[in-house]
């Protein structure tokens, strides 16, 4: 009967770090996402501007 109970605690033990790094790589993947968008977000507004500036003058 121990063992079962062993089995269940490794079982457990083993599911939690599989969701740790499932947790982590999703932490890093939305990282460089988020840096990704802020790039295209300021070369978007630096377009703009220069759009904007040759239609002014």
């Amino acid at each position: 009967m121990p063992w079962i109970l062993m089995a269940v605690v490794g079982l457990g033990t083993a599911g939690l770090l599989v969701l740790g790094v499932l947790a982590m790589r999703l932490w890093l993947d939305v990282r460089v996402l988020s840096r990704e968008v802020d790039t295209a977000a300021r070369t978007l507004t630096e377009a703009c501007a220069e759009l904007a500036g040759t239609v002014r003058g």
